[in-house]
């Protein structure tokens, strides 16, 4: 069984609640999955998982500083999380408030690392966003989000 690790920081609570849809909709999928806060997140753990999804609100159209110090720190992991799934999802506060912007952050180091990334043709093509609280819109996001990389990982790792 794949094994999954959502790392997330919620100021207002918006994308944590993105953060408990995903790791609902992956447990349905019979993935095992941790749900951390990004504060509560060891870099060496890491290794650990088969799938890291991380979620930030958007700050001056990137991530968070919590989730940029996992990722800053995972440079001493370099070359260990080559062929993990990798994922992303963002909340912000308007339209154009820079979530794609903040989940390509993301992604970007997840490449580097050499891990997979499953774009989306439909819906929410990088990762789930959320403008504001999540609506019913974000939440289907989310559970697509969930079921695709469920898929993808029974495909990769059995």
């Amino acid at each position: 069984m794949a094994k999954a690790l959502i790392a997330y920081y919620s100021k207002s609570g918006n994308t944590r609640v993105m953060a408990e849809e995903i790791a609902a909709s992956l447990k349905q999928q019979k993935i095992e999955v941790d749900l951390k806060q990004a504060e509560q997140v060891k870099v060496n753990e890491l290794v650990n998982y088969d799938i890291l999804i991380f979620g930030s609100p958007t700050y001056y159209g990137s991530m968070a500083f919590q989730i940029k110090k996992i990722l800053d720190e995972s440079v001493a992991l370099h070359g260990q999380l080559d062929g993990k799934i990798g994922a992303a999802f963002s909340s912000a506060a308007n339209i154009a408030g820079g979530n794609e912007t903040t989940i390509l952050d993301i992604l970007n180091a997840f490449l580097i690392h050499g891990m997979v990334i499953m774009g989306d043709p439909k819906g929410d093509h990088y990762g789930p966003v959320s403008i504001n609280a999540p609506d019913a819109r974000t939440i289907s996001e989310c559970k697509r989000l969930a079921k695709r990389i469920a898929d993808l990982a029974k495909k990769l790792f059995g």
